[in-house]
This record gives structure tokens, C-alpha cells and sequence, in this order.
């Protein structure tokens, strides 16, 4: 479980950086369409599906706030 300084911390880190958590949630779902456009044998496809899966769940966590 995250502190509530931390919770503090990223709010502030998303406003500053992105101005919205959507703003960020956007950017994340451009991130998920790069993973598509990885290189062969750069990383495993594990390695990706758990990038992915963190992105979404960020994502979910973003749009529901």
C-alpha cells in the first residue's frame, strides 16, 4: 500500500508533468501502441505483456479518479 505522501507526490508529479490524469492516461495508451512496434528479440513477450498490464492498470486507475 502506498503512503499518502506518496500518493501526494505522484498527484502532483501527474499535474506538473502532464496537467491531468487523463493527459497521462493518454500518453500511457500511446506507450501501449509503441509495445506493438518493438523490434523481434528485444524483449521477451513476457516482458512486454507485464509492461502492458501495468500500463492498463494505471490507465484504469487514471480515468476512474
Amino acid at each position: 500500500m502506498i503512503s499518502l505522501e506518496q500518493k501526494i507526490e505522484l498527484l502532483q508529479l501527474i499535474f506538473d508533468a502532464y496537467g491531468t490524469p487523463e493527459a497521462l492516461a493518454e500518453h500511457l495508451d500511446l506507450a501501449m501502441e509503441m509495445l506493438f512496434y518493438v523490434e523481434e528479440d528485444t524483449f521477451s513477450r513476457d516482458e512486454l505483456q507485464e509492461v502492458a498490464t501495468a500500463i492498463r492498470g494505471v490507465v484504469r486507475v487514471l480515468r476512474a479518479g
